[in-house]
């Protein structure tokens, strides 16, 4: 999975300012030193950021080496070496917190991600992400989700088309915004409608959208809405995706059996904490 873009060296360079700002003041008394230091994980979690930490450090300065022990998406368990790293402490302690921080957040994601779409296992359901991420990190936290094993929703709104309740409300109904969208965007681009209710799901169907998002509807409702869009979709000869969203993430096995294609939910990135890392020096010499 390739993250390293033009954007991702503009945000890495910025986060690096941000903490150096004019300079590190302590760098004096460590600027004779090299050293040979490695992460260690203070938690059991899934890992994600090594690409990302290798390009940040060789930004700000290309002589460190990194040797990565855990690859994207690798369980860690406590005490596990997760990288080495060889270069001048200096260099080392400047890009040490930035890091860290960016690897222990996105390693939370990864784990939460993991963590939901382990209990998905075996039922053919997709776990996706939704578009609340922090911002300035979409591009980083949806790459994490997909380290847990979870699939990404639109990376932005020129991503697919998507009704949602605000625009159902502003419009001539779903019909006729179905309509308007069809004349307006590219033929390849798909049609999502967020649907409350199963009138509005019906409709929606109907006027040829190629995905529904049942939203914070019941197990019951859903299980017994499918088959009636289903029959809708095979009369328009469309291949609908279904989506169950809203979900309160410690009930989604209730909805395994609902015959959804997809879960999506914004808690792995919303609600995951960090995994714990520590960077620990273990050889010095002197320049």
């Amino acid at each position: 999975m390739n993250i390293i873009t033009p954007n991702i060296h503009h945000l890495l360079d910025t986060w690096l300012n941000e903490d150096l700002g004019r300079g590190d003041l302590s760098q004096s008394a460590v600027e004779n030193y090299r050293a040979h230091a490695h992460w260690v994980s203070k938690q059991e979690g899934i890992f994600c950021g090594g690409e990302i930490v290798k390009c940040l450090f060789q930004r700000l300065d290309p002589s460190i080496e990194i040797t990565l022990q855990k690859g994207e998406g690798a369980k860690l368990m406590v005490g596990e070496k997760i990288m080495d790293l060889n270069g001048p402490v200096a260099s080392l302690l400047a890009g040490e917190r930035t890091a860290l921080n960016l690897a222990m957040h996105l390693s939370g994601v990864a784990t939460a991600t993991k963590r939901l779409v382990s209990k998905l296992q075996g039922t053919g359901i997709l776990l996706a992400d939704t578009r609340k991420t922090t911002p300035g990190l979409r591009q980083l936290e949806k790459y994490a989700v997909r380290c847990g094993g979870g699939i990404n929703h639109r990376l932005g709104l020129d991503d697919a088309a998507m009704l949602k309740e605000n625009h159902i409300a502003w419009s001539h109904g779903i019909k006729q915004s179905i309509h308007t969208l069809r004349s307006n965007i590219p033929w390849t681009t798909k049609i999502i409608v967020e649907a409350e209710t199963t009138q509005e799901a019906k409709e929606a169907v109907s006027a040829g959208a190629d995905g529904i998002l049942l939203d914070e509807m019941s197990p019951n409702e859903i299980t017994n809405l499918i088959p009636q869009l289903r029959e809708l979709a095979k009369q328009n000869s469309k291949e609908l995706i279904i989506e169950a969203s809203g979900i309160d993430p410690n009930k989604i096995l209730d909805f395994a059996s609902t015959g959804v294609d997809i879960i999506s939910t914004s808690s792995p990135i919303t609600q995951s904490t960090w995994i714990d890392f520590s960077m620990r020096f273990n050889k010095q010499e002197v320049n």
